[in-house]
């Protein structure tokens, strides 16, 4: 099998027959059969996707995605793909903070970050935190990642193990999960959504069928639907990953207010993990991301972090930690979520007539199109008026299906009259749907 796709004979994207029907064609048994498929896909010439079969890949890595997570978007284009913090001063205070810790010396920029010197910034984000967000805990149970992507890439790495471990999510997921999925050679499975997030009779019925190392979900603000999990929903979840031992991280990223909401961290501190980071309250540019680990895993995290990274750097350790201690993240996040809700208000006034889901602290709206659009189609038009959105496709798992709708951030930095603009040009598309569509 290896020659034959090395060779070129077994073409990328040929569908390989099934273990048993290859078993007895060849005369072998189904268990030699299967023994080669996952040797193979662990060399990454071949990939498994539940419910479709195995595919050949063709080369020893896996193909990087045609769209890469960030984009610089072009001066004449309205961005309304990716979710970014408002422009409230973080760059001048930064600035300041970056001077005065020059001239203060608190700590020697020349060698390794270690334990001791980034306490002050792990004791800086359980105050950020707060006290029963995430349940009990100390500084010593936060462990800091470069962002709260790379937060959760630490988190499954301590989790997961064996040739192929299965990682549950969202039927629709932020894009980075698959990447962190392909990268950790790991099977992705979607789990059936409703309007309160995961269903749990979807997801025990999963769990019973493939098991399940982890549940990866953003329960408090889910993107793209905007679905908020509530606390009931959250303890029916946190059950079943006490019955079938499933680990939960929970990617809290986007929730830019102070949620009521526990964390599954708080409900079940045994199992869960909460992350999140200041990218999308206070700054993107520092890179300052952060995990609190289940009881007694936070040593074993933290030697993944320095295995993959070393650590954070310790000038970026010092900013965050004054920003949080002086209370100037609280101010920052206070003045974003007040131009979030301003942002929200406008969207709303203009595309209230069509079927969009929104919440007013979120810098992001749903927005499911009218019959006569899909959301590649939608995107593409917007394009042609100078404005960017992001298509339910790029949401969707490797064998899922993608809704006819598109995610809408709300672009904070643009001119409010530009902005407006930019929405009433999409609206006016909505009415408008292209001919001879195969619906």
């Amino acid at each position: 099998m290896r020659d034959a796709i090395r060779s070129g004979t077994l073409e990328t994207g040929t569908r390989l027959p099934p273990v048993r029907d290859l078993a007895w064609k060849l005369g072998i048994t189904p268990g030699t059969v299967a023994r080669a498929y996952k040797m193979a896909a662990e060399e990454g010439l071949v990939e498994t996707t539940v419910g479709r079969g195995t595919f050949v890949t063709g080369s020893l890595f896996t193909e990087l995605p045609d769209d890469p997570l960030l984009n610089l978007t072009a001066s004449d284009y309205l961005d309304f793909r990716a979710v970014r913090v408002p422009d409230i001063g973080q760059d001048t205070y930064i600035r300041q903070v970056m001077m005065e810790l020059g001239r203060g010396g608190a700590h020697r920029y020349l060698d390794y970050p270690t334990v001791q010197t980034d306490y002050a910034a792990r004791a800086a984000v359980a105050q950020w935190i707060g006290v029963d967000r995430a349940g009990r805990f100390g500084a010593d149970e936060v462990v800091l990642g470069l962002g709260a992507q790379n937060s959760v890439m630490m988190a499954l790495q301590t989790i997961l193990h064996g040739a192929t471990p299965v990682i549950l999510t969202e039927s629709l997921a932020y894009p980075g999960v698959r990447h962190a999925a392909r990268l950790l050679r790991a099977q992705l499975i979607g789990v059936e959504m409703d309007e309160h997030g995961i269903r749990p009779d979807r997801l025990e019925e999963l769990l019973r069928r493939h098991g399940g190392q982890v549940l990866l979900t953003a329960p408090e603000a889910h993107s793209p639907t905007t679905t908020h999990t509530p606390l009931e929903r959250k303890q029916q979840i946190a059950n079943l990953a006490r019955k079938y031992q499933l680990q939960i991280i929970e990617d809290d990223c986007h929730c830019v207010t102070r949620s009521e909401t526990p964390a599954y961290r708080a409900l079940c501190p045994e199992r869960a993990w909460f992350v999140s980071s200041l990218s999308k309250s206070v700054s993107a540019s520092l890179r300052f991301g952060y995990a609190v680990a289940p009881h007694g895993l936070s040593a074993q995290a933290r030697q993944v972090a320095q295995s993959s990274f070393y650590g954070i750097p310790q000038p970026i350790l010092d900013i965050a930690a004054v920003l949080i201690r002086s209370g100037q993240a609280e101010t920052f996040r206070s003045q974003v979520e007040d131009i979030i809700c301003d942002r929200v208000r406008v969207a709303v006034n203009v595309l209230g007539q069509w079927d969009i889901a929104w919440r007013k602290t979120l810098p992001f709206l749903w927005l499911k199109l009218p019959q006569g659009w899909r959301g590649s189609t939608f995107a593409r038009a917007c394009e042609a008026e100078g404005i960017r959105v992001k298509p339910a496709d790029e949401f969707a798992l490797p064998d899922g299906q993608a809704p006819n709708a598109v995610r809408i951030s709300l672009d904070p930095n643009s001119d409010a009259t530009k902005f407006e603009g930019a929405l009433k040009r999409m609206s006016c598309l909505l009415e408008v749907p292209p001919l001879n569509v195969d619906l």
